[in-house]
């Protein structure tokens, strides 16, 4: 589990397809420093496992579920990419429960900059629409971030947008981002677990146990 508070921005060192699953090193000097053999370290949003570390980096195997259902596929040496590890016990819950399981990738539609921010307005998926909504929290690029504003549900096209401090802008790859460019998505875990609650109760009519009584 993760917290989207990015730790350090890390470089790909290689990516290194095969077949359909592919092994990637990054340089991560924060991420490496107490890496171990099947740690979990967030890439850009990604979940992925230790499999062998060094002193400043890390190589981790990626599935063909995780190259599909994000923006792995396009990593490439030199790609700067966001690194967080797993939050331990105790840990202050600075964002908000990421599990690194990304929903599906979108683009960002634009930008605007006002003094010391920016806004940011994405593209949403129609089969995410229904778990996005104002004020609520959502993982980009594995970045926790809150919904600033959201599209109403009758428009054609769907949106939503998000606004960027400049701590986002300088310490995630957020701030080198544009118009057109592709990110990864995942939406809260508990709008997911109600959405599959309600999705099973239309389905089966289902009716709570209420007790029995006597």
């Amino acid at each position: 589990m993760f917290t989207g508070i990015i730790e350090e921005q890390g470089e790909v060192l290689a990516w290194e397809q095969s077949g359909d699953a592919a092994r990637l090193t990054v340089r991560a000097p924060i991420a490496a420093s107490d890496a171990k053999h099947g740690d979990s370290i967030s890439v850009s949003g990604v979940c992925l496992t230790v499999v062998d570390q060094g002193a400043d980096w890390f190589t981790a195997d990626v599935m063909a579920e995780s190259i599909a259902a994000s923006t792995v596929a396009h990593l490439s040496a030199g790609t700067r990419v966001n690194l967080e590890r797993a939050a331990s016990l105790g840990d202050r819950l600075g964002g908000h429960i990421v599990q690194g399981h990304v929903d599906g990738t979108t683009t960002i539609v634009s930008t605007h900059d006002g003094d010391a921010w920016r806004v940011v307005r994405l593209a949403l998926p129609d089969s995410l629409a229904a778990l996005v909504t104002r004020k609520g929290s959502i993982a980009i690029d594995g970045i926790s971030l809150t919904v600033s504003a959201v599209s109403d549900a009758d428009e054609p096209q769907q949106w939503f947008e998000v606004s960027l401090i400049p701590e986002t802008l300088t310490a995630t790859t957020l701030g080198a981002k544009g118009a057109g460019d592709a990110v990864n998505l995942e939406t809260d875990i508990l709008a997911r677990h109600v959405e599959r609650m309600l999705a099973v109760e239309r389905a089966t009519q289902y009716v709570p146990n209420k007790g029995v009584h006597a």
